[in-house]
């Protein structure tokens, strides 16, 4: 027996945490009944239905996607914008790990096994992410300092692994840094800058744990081997 979430999740129809809002919204039958009860517990024998849709095992999937700008990185979206899943031509029901910002670019993971999905979720995971930044200023010694010994942004604190200055325009006032972390705070990188008063121009990230992006073109995808797979939970163990 395990939490109706849980297994909900484990069938690949979408995260957890999305699993939880669908019960308490009442959109979810096990064998014919409607539960609200977040505490509910399910076997293999029982039947789950969300939102109209009877959920059977499936193959787990395991994708790395380049999203390209003014995309949005849930599955659907009320404001009619163009969501990630635009982008895939395949069966298989997947959601995203994570989100990256309308305006970001660069590379997320999709997939269909949310006990991996919550796994590289969790805050305590400390799964690397690499972003690449222009902003509208250059970054001084001092502040390049003052960053890597952990700021505080409206009483939040934000903490990087490792920061590098790739190019200086000074005729533009502008810069490209690259900047590694692995808390996952909302909007993080804008909130880091925003603590210099500096904006970012364009955000992109280049790698996700062992993930890099590489040369997978803007809006394209493709799937994760069995090896890096493997490398990302590796990752994960030696964090915990």
């Amino acid at each position: 027996m395990e939490r109706l979430q849980k297994q909900i999740s484990a069938l690949g129809y979408c995260s957890r945490r999305k699993a939880e809002e669908l019960i308490v919204k009442g959109l979810v039958k096990v064998n014919g009944t409607v539960v609200t009860e977040l505490g509910t517990k399910v076997d293999l024998n029982d039947v789950i239905e969300v939102e109209g849709v009877t959920l059977t095992k499936q193959e787990k999937e395991y994708y790395v996607f380049n999203k390209p700008r003014e995309v949005v990185s849930t599955t659907s979206d009320d404001k009619g914008r163009k969501t990630i899943l635009d982008y895939f031509d395949i069966d298989t029901r997947i959601y995203p790990i994570g989100r990256l910002d309308y305006d970001t670019t660069g590379i997320i993971l999709l997939t269909n096994d949310g006990e991996f999905a919550n796994l590289m979720m969790k805050p305590s995971s400390n799964i690397k992410k690499v972003y690449l930044a222009k902003i509208n200023g250059i970054l001084s010694l001092e502040e390049i300092n003052t960053l890597k010994k952990g700021i505080k942004v409206k009483g939040i604190s934000y903490n990087i692994d490792k920061i590098k200055v790739k190019k200086i325009d000074k005729a533009k006032n502008t810069s490209m840094v690259e900047i590694t972390i692995h808390e996952g705070k909302n909007h993080e990188i804008k909130k880091i800058f925003e603590y210099f008063n500096l904006d970012v121009l364009k955000l992109t990230r280049l790698s996700y744990g062992s993930i890099e992006l590489g040369d997978l073109p803007s809006g394209k995808y493709r799937k994760l081997s069995i090896h890096e797979i493997k490398i990302l939970y590796s990752q994960i163990k030696k964090q915990g």
